[in-house]
């Protein structure tokens, strides 16, 4: 039986998915492995989930889990948000997790929030 989680597999897996990640990065023919096709198959795929097919041109912004986990976190606290750069697929994208975000909103959370900030000398307007 073969290991497909061993350290070389999981390796060749996340060189393949950053490579996926990057919509400017092409497939490379050299590294044709399992491992790596099975990674960048799967970072294509993400990155189009949340930035729409490459066939379409590539956007001026890029979302990545971070800047969803910003914008659900924004949600959070009650803030506004900027979507200026974004394409519309990318708003969607963005619109479900803030929309998340502020079903969650406790407005004690954010008070407290810009109190520590304030005291930390941090002045959010």
């Amino acid at each position: 039986m073969k290991k497909i989680f061993s350290p070389a597999y999981r390796q060749d897996y996340l060189k393949g998915y950053s490579i996926g990640l990057n919509p400017f990065q092409q497939f490379n023919n050299v590294k044709k492995n399992e491992a790596f096709v099975t990674g960048f198959n799967s970072g294509r795929s993400d990155y189009e989930r949340m930035n729409g097919y490459i066939s379409n041109g590539i956007p001026k912004r890029i979302v990545t889990d971070k800047v969803l986990e910003d914008f659900l976190v924004a949600g959070l606290l009650g803030l506004p948000i900027e979507a200026d750069g974004y394409t519309s697929h990318q708003i969607n994208m963005i619109e479900k997790w803030y929309q998340s975000g502020i079903e969650k909103y406790d407005p004690n959370l954010s008070v407290s929030l810009f109190e520590i900030l304030e005291e930390n000398g941090i002045l959010i307007n």
